[in-house]
């Protein structure tokens, strides 16, 4: 009786650092869903590179943070929309991300037991990430090397797979729905020169911008068994 408190108390001081941890890496290609270009869902037109970090709390949950970097092109060239290839637009920009949220497992997910564990999971969080505010005049791309920011909703579906006893691999697909309708440079709204040029809106205005990221992940687990698993 007394060896099973003195292991209940270990358990309880130790809890607050016995979670596993992860941290790695995310590569993989970024697109734009906006009024320039085409309207493919996943067709990456550029690079998308970062860090990502999960503190699993539990076999279905785990915290996870990122900041992520990427670029992406849109042409309205290779669109299937006729008035868009008539129009004949083009456009490019860059974003950074950070985003922290909630990741979800379909099924149990024990990272401390031998053996291989497999997994689909869901994520969802706030993102605010920061990109280039453009403009078009007269059909042309006007890059005026202004930043701004604006805040997003990731959606994000993936798998994983642990490799061996410290490396997971995983493959997700991530649209974030953001609050601003001017990735695609459309709706300059929050420009001086507006003034100046009047109106330089184009498209859905009242649709705001979509952006996904599609890659891959590597990270390396570290960290402690759970007190909830100290017993097993």
């Amino acid at each position: 009786m007394k060896q099973f408190i003195v292991m209940v108390l270990l358990c309880a001081f130790s809890s607050a650092g016995a979670q596993t941890y992860e941290a790695g890496i995310f590569a993989g290609g970024a697109n734009a869903i906006g009024d320039v270009g085409r309207t493919t869902y996943v067709l990456p037109s550029d690079i998308a590179l970062g860090g990502i970090f999960k503190w699993n709390i539990a076999k279905r949950y785990a915290w996870r943070a990122s900041v992520i970097y990427g670029k992406f092109t849109a042409d309205d060239a290779k669109s299937n929309d006729p008035s868009r290839e008539q129009r004949g637009y083009k456009m490019d920009n860059s974003l950074l991300e950070a985003s922290a949220g909630l990741e979800f497992n379909f099924v149990e997910y024990n990272l401390h037991k031998l053996g291989p564990a497999f997994t689909p999971y869901l994520y969802t969080g706030i993102t605010y990430f920061r990109y280039d505010y453009n403009y078009f005049d007269a059909g042309q791309f006007i890059d005026v090397s202004q930043r701004d920011g604006s805040f997003a909703i990731p959606m994000t579906v993936g798998a994983k797979l642990r490799l061996n006893q410290f490396l997971i691999l995983g493959a997700e697909i991530g649209a974030r729905y953001t609050f601003t309708d001017n990735l695609d440079a459309s709706n300059p709204e929050k420009l001086n020169v507006n003034q100046q040029l009047g109106d330089l809106r184009f498209g859905n205005v009242f649709n705001d911008d979509w952006y996904v990221f599609s890659g891959f992940t590597l990270t390396y687990t570290f960290g402690r068994k759970p007190c909830m698993e100290c017993f097993e």
